[in-house]
């Protein structure tokens, strides 16, 4: 591998629309550790909160003023570039019925997609695909 890791996982910057509807989501129902917040530093000014997702770090970024361009809609088809991240989750089944009953879009109900792994797909806040998935 070209690359010396520094650690074993990626983090994930994500812009937001709207700053507390995104931490229900990501803090409050997915049960999210919020380390911190921190000044933007880039992009006119604004707040990243830090979330940790296991070892992975989601980086929430609300700036002072929306950009005005969105990602193009349409799911995982729906463009090219990053659509969508994947949380192991090994109750699914549970975190897919609490998001739908908390009124989160569900893309793909929980499904066994082939023996032995079942996923199930909501959107965020803001649209953004988020998958969940268990082996085994």
């Amino acid at each position: 591998m070209l690359m010396e890791l520094g650690q074993d996982a990626i983090d994930l910057g994500i812009v937001v629309a709207d700053s507390e509807a995104s931490l229900r989501f990501y803090r409050d129902l997915l049960g999210m550790d919020h380390e911190a917040d921190t000044p933007m530093p880039i992009g006119g000014g604004g707040t990243m909160h830090r979330l940790r997702c296991g070892t992975t770090l989601i980086k929430l970024v609300s700036f002072d003023e929306n950009p005005d361009a969105s990602a193009p809609g349409g799911g995982i088809p729906g463009a090219l570039g990053y659509r969508y991240f994947t949380i192991h989750a090994k109750n699914i089944e549970h975190v897919m019925e609490t998001l739908e009953a908390a009124g989160v879009p569900v893309v793909i109900p929980t499904s066994e997609i082939r023996p032995g792994v079942t996923i199930g797909m909501v959107n965020d806040p803001d649209g953004n695909v988020v998958e969940f998935v268990r082996y085994g």
